[in-house]
């Protein structure tokens, strides 16, 4: 059974929808692809391929609105409005959806596994460095981290607050402390149109700062596809939660 809900938020200035499927289990929020609605799992099958965690009662799964990802991938207002948009949206996410999602677990405050693909890994693995407090592992897959290609190198506070390869090697206090205790999985192909050095990359910064990755390049046979990310995240999620 799906529930939808939608609000306005003001951090983004417009309407935030969040999905969940399932009704008890550890939660998990996936992040859509760059221009991905909350229900973009749902169409491109992905919730059927979790199905078994769903109906096993392991997995309560929550999906929301690509709102950065959609500007970036329509290129909608200036370089500077779409970098301010991601910080924006990793603020809505830890302000009112995972509180939401709590909320919706009837006030327990269990700590959140994050996961996606392409620009939905970017946003799983930023949410879990700069709230690491709310997050209990990651599962990145197919993940393009270093954004300031798509919006022509473009670099500026911004884009230094939203991107792990950029802030994480100043990091340093109990954020850190935390995120030391955390896991984050880096997954990708090595067929057509991925590049697994872009995890290899987030991998050594997140190594030089004591932080918990494994790098799983799957192979050749795997594209930057759905059919690849349904493979990969049931594994993941298999061996994460409870």
């Amino acid at each position: 059974m799906k529930v939808t809900d939608r609000w306005y938020s003001d951090r983004l200035g417009q309407d935030l929808s969040v999905a969940r499927w399932g009704t008890y289990g550890s939660p998990v929020l996936l992040f859509p692809t760059a221009g991905g609605d909350a229900e973009e799992v749902e169409r491109h099958q992905m919730i059927a391929h979790l199905e078994p965690l769903i109906a096993a009662g392991r997995a309560k799964v929550y999906s929301v609105d690509s709102v950065a990802g959609r500007a970036l991938a329509e290129r909608r207002g200036s370089a500077e409005h779409r970098l301010a948009l991601f910080n924006a949206f990793h603020e809505a996410i830890a302000r009112e959806v995972i509180p939401a999602i709590h909320s919706d677990l009837g006030g327990h405050h269990l700590p959140v596994t994050v996961a996606g693909a392409s620009i939905g890994a970017f946003n799983a693995l930023a949410i879990t460095c700069r709230y690491p407090e709310l997050v209990e592992s990651a599962v990145c897959m197919s993940g393009t981290y270093a954004i300031e290609q798509f919006i022509g190198g473009h670099v500026n506070d911004d884009l230094y607050y939203s991107s792990p390869l950029r802030f994480l090697p100043g990091l340093e206090g109990p954020s850190l402390d935390v995120l030391r205790r955390r896991m984050i999985v880096l997954a990708s192909g090595s067929g057509r149109w991925e590049d697994v050095g872009e995890s290899w990359a987030v991998a050594d910064v997140l190594g030089s700062k004591g932080i918990p990755n494994r790098v799983d390049d799957w192979g050749t046979a795997y594209d930057h596809d759905w059919p690849t990310w349904w493979q990969m995240l049931p594994v993941y999620l298999d061996d994460l939660l409870p």
